[in-house]
């Protein structure tokens, strides 16, 4: 098939390039000339692992491009996969202007029947407002369709999600778009779920919320166990081999980021109080989270005599996890802001984010130099491995705060470190 993806951030770029090992021929489009001429180039403009060579592979076959010519894009493809971002507006509501945009493109430029998918994670009854924006902007009634598949990629493993999916979701009401979407997941082997259109967007939504909800349920178990000198990390194994609970999200840290868990929540939030039924326990859920990287200051504080005021603090990481450059709503920056508040010194490290701050350091070495404390808050492969050895002498003080429990703490305090983890005891 020719499929058109709007939209070339990491859901949009690597839907597209899957599809293309699949063997269709895809299009992306994007209004803006800086990104698509990086992707021409066979580049990526954001990190994602495993991404890049299949970039290269594929612009090279040429069995993807990238292009801003919205009409050409639009009347040339058969299926078009809606990719575009759906920010959270100030009172916690999916911002759609993207997607309506989008919408208004192709009503515009519609030739021809074509079934119109959207991949972006959109409120409920959003299918509903793309048909109307797109039979709003024909200049004649030529029939489509409005197909809702959500995407459950997760950054930072989001290629080999998309090559082996838990499940692959569709919602419609057509037949003949059923089918077409049938022919194009023929390949997938996984369980398919095909519902109306809201439920599917409903899934998503209550997916994510899901996931974020056990990670602030273990963070405030933590704070528990760390009264009762618990090792929390415990609890998480102890709980995670019940099959009906599960091992994933149930690792204690400074709690969720990203581009996805926070706004889903609240997007998720604002639709249950516009129906009247409040979901208290999301709302729950977003406050522990909004409280955990505080709580985990004071306890730096505290072992710090009480006052941050002049202590240099050495922060490794800056991405909300390991494995992606994003740092929307990383718990990191919530970190930073306090620590100045507090009237630290602060030095950052970060392998992939290169924030340009005055405070961001080039190497590990550099950042811990002169550090009266060391703060894990990103779980990258390359500070689970540090040489402890070596960074203990560069250090003021030799004390780690591990906001990810993820240091060989025995280790460390073999070396003469002081080590606090979220309830590592």
């Amino acid at each position: 098939m020719n499929i058109l993806i709007v939209g070339t951030g990491y859901v949009g770029t690597t839907t597209g390039l899957i599809f293309c090992e699949h063997g269709h021929k895809i299009t992306g489009l994007d209004l803006d000339e800086r990104k698509i001429q990086v992707l021409k180039g066979g580049s990526l403009h954001f990190y994602e692992p495993g991404l890049q060579d299949l970039l290269k592979k594929h612009t090279q076959a040429r069995n993807i491009i990238f292009t801003n010519n919205t009409e050409k894009a639009i009347k040339e493809n058969d299926v078009i996969f809606i990719c575009v971002g759906t920010p959270q507006g100030a009172d916690g509501s999916a911002d759609l202007t993207f997607v309506k945009n989008v919408a208004k493109s192709i009503g515009q430029h519609i030739n021809r029947y074509k079934v119109i998918v959207t991949k972006s994670t959109v409120p409920v009854g959003t299918a509903e407002i793309v048909t109307s924006v797109i039979k709003e902007n024909q200049k004649a009634p030529i029939p489509f369709d409005v197909v809702s598949n959500p995407e459950f990629l997760r950054e930072g493993s989001a290629l080999d999600d998309a090559l082996h999916p838990d499940r692959i979701v569709i919602g419609t009401t057509s037949e003949t778009a059923r089918t077409i979407m049938r022919e194009l997941y023929k390949d997938f082997h996984c369980p398919f779920v095909e519902t109306q259109p809201k439920a599917s967007e409903m899934i998503k939504y209550a997916a994510n919320s899901f996931l974020a909800l056990k990670i602030s349920y273990i963070n405030e178990l933590a704070r528990v166990c760390d009264k009762l000198s618990i090792n929390v990390n415990d609890i998480s194994k102890g709980i995670g081999l019940d099959q009906r609970i599960g091992p994933q999200f149930l690792k204690a840290g400074m709690g969720y980021g990203g581009s996805c868990f926070p706004k889903d929540v609240n997007a998720l939030i604002h639709t249950a109080k516009q129906q009247g039924t409040p979901l208290s326990i999301l709302e729950a859920v977003v406050k522990v989270n909004t409280e955990q990287p505080v709580y985990f200051i004071e306890k730096i504080k505290q072992a710090l005599g009480g006052s941050l005021q002049n202590k240099t603090i050495a922060v490794l990481g800056l991405s909300f996890k390991a494995n992606t450059d994003d740092t929307r709503e990383s718990p990191s920056f919530i970190l930073l802001d306090r620590l100045l508040e507090e009237q630290a010194i602060v030095k950052t490290h970060d392998p992939m984010v290169k924030s340009g701050a005055s405070h961001q350091c080039m190497t590990i070495e550099e950042t811990v130099t002169g550090a009266d404390a060391l703060v894990i808050s990103t779980d990258w492969d390359d500070y689970k491995h540090l040489n402890w050895g070596r960074i203990k002498p560069l250090m003021k003080q030799p004390n780690i705060f591990d906001g990810r429990n993820m240091v060989d703490k025995e280790r460390v305090k073999e070396l003469g470190f002081y080590y606090i983890g979220v309830s590592n005891h």
